[in-house]
């Protein structure tokens, strides 16, 4: 029922109410980000990433770019969702699997879905089972059940 645990204040991360932080690819709850935006507005200060402290909004697309090329499976299934969004469902395929590769839960649970639905690929129920068992085993809530 919860993505693991913030790693600022260690307490489960529920389903949908969580912050991926793109300079350092970290999910954080949003009682944490709310705490770090208050404290900002309190004291006056730029805004900050809660869990690595670097600049917010600063050339995010450059450090995103900079997370891809390290192979941060996590930064590699958001580039995927992007392009997802985007319609452009091949390239969206390609950054699931490579982020699947990497062993990440939630691109396994996303390609389950794209070979479910059929977008940009042929459907295909054999691919559906086995990525979404692999998210299953890697612990991912939704396919857990």
């Amino acid at each position: 029922t919860h993505e693991g645990d913030c790693p600022i204040c260690c307490l489960p991360l529920p389903l949908e109410k969580s912050t991926l932080m793109a300079c350092c690819s970290k999910k954080i709850c949003k009682g944490c980000s709310f705490a770090s935006a208050i404290r900002e507005i309190e004291q006056n200060l730029e805004r900050i990433c809660p869990f690595c402290r670097h600049p917010a909004g600063v050339e995010s697309d450059k450090i995103k770019l900079k997370r891809v090329k390290a192979n941060d499976p996590i930064a590699i299934c958001a580039f995927g969702m992007r392009r997802y969004n985007e319609g452009d469902y091949k390239s969206a395929i390609d950054y699931w699997e490579k982020s699947a590769k990497l062993g990440d839960a939630e691109a396994h649970y996303l390609l389950s879905n794209i070979y479910w639905e059929g977008k940009g690929v042929a459907a295909d129920m054999v691919k559906v089972y086995n990525h979404l068992e692999e998210a299953a085993i890697a612990g991912h809530p939704i396919a857990r059940h």
